[in-house]
């Protein structure tokens, strides 16, 4: 059995421990607050420049390279992790999404490349020898389209280019403030426009320049504008993983402070009644 001395320490270092969770807790709830404001803040946005895609795309004859499906022999996939840990599954769920993607499509590393953005995915993956082609190690905590730019402008040019075929993004979408679901999104091609064009009634343009022109300036800044909005959805989910995770420790250590105040507690009177009967003891021998 533990001695009193220990039973204190052990009570003292979660004590201390509790008050660090519990200071993580509040930090991270604080941080929430704002990614939830600044993802809904830019929902507007895509929403817009997703309408005026969709109008410009539906009535455009030729067809643009990133709106038309060709056979596939190299996927992208974009995954957003944290640059760090005490999130709970938060990393581990995209990681597990996008390597269950790989290991199930493909059968060679030719066949596929990752772009990490975040820590967690760029070692996880390094680490496996997978085939990392671009990686961003660390995002802020409150990201500004800065930050990914190059690297949303590069996985577009990329595709142009012929180097992926179709590009998917894995990242953990925010519900609320206790829940997170996983989401592997294709990002390109953009092949729904074309699929939807008939289900909208939609309202006539005149366009200057010409449409095919357009849409040369607007699909890259959808398509960017797409990554960039997964990044702030995922950072809101980050954050509340780790209030969640850090509230989860507060508990635990209380419920361990509870436990072991109990041991000390029965260890004391165990140490007190151990010395009243060796003093009744000694008593009674002197007699």
């Amino acid at each position: 059995m533990a001695s009193l001395i220990d039973i204190k320490q052990r009570i003292t270092s979660t004590k201390k421990t509790s008050q660090i969770t519990k200071a993580m807790q509040m930090v991270s709830a604080s941080k929430l607050g704002r990614a939830e404001e600044k993802a809904r803040a830019y929902a507007p946005y895509v929403e817009k420049i997703r309408d005026v895609v969709t109008h410009v795309a539906s009535g455009n004859s030729a067809d643009h390279p990133m709106l038309v499906s060709r056979a596939v022999h190299r996927t992208g996939y974009i995954v957003v992790t944290s640059h760090k840990g005490l999130a709970g599954a938060y990393n581990s769920n995209a990681i597990k999404e996008v390597y269950k993607q790989i290991q199930q499509k493909h059968t060679s590393s030719d066949e596929y490349a990752i772009i990490a953005l975040g820590r967690a995915g760029a070692d996880f993956f390094k680490a496996r020898d997978m085939n990392v082609v671009l990686e961003v190690q660390s995002i802020s905590d409150h990201p500004i389209f800065a930050e990914v730019k190059d690297v949303a402008r590069n996985t577009v040019q990329m595709f142009e280019d012929g180097v992926f075929d179709e590009v998917f993004i894995v990242y953990n979408h925010h519900v609320n403030s206790i829940s997170q679901a996983i989401r592997n999104d294709k990002l390109l091609p953009l092949t729904e426009f074309h699929e939807n064009e008939t289900e909208h009634d939609l309202t006539t343009y005149e366009f200057e320049p010409s449409e095919g022109e357009i849409l040369e300036v607007l699909l890259p800044q959808y398509v960017e504008s797409l990554i960039f909005g997964a990044i702030l959805d995922a950072k809101a989910a980050e954050h509340a993983a780790r209030m969640t995770a850090m509230r989860s420790a507060t508990d635990n250590a209380t419920d361990i402070i509870d436990d072991l105040s109990l041991q000390y507690n029965r260890a004391r009177q165990a140490a007190i009644t151990q010395e009243i009967t060796e003093i009744i003891g000694g008593v009674a021998a002197l007699e």
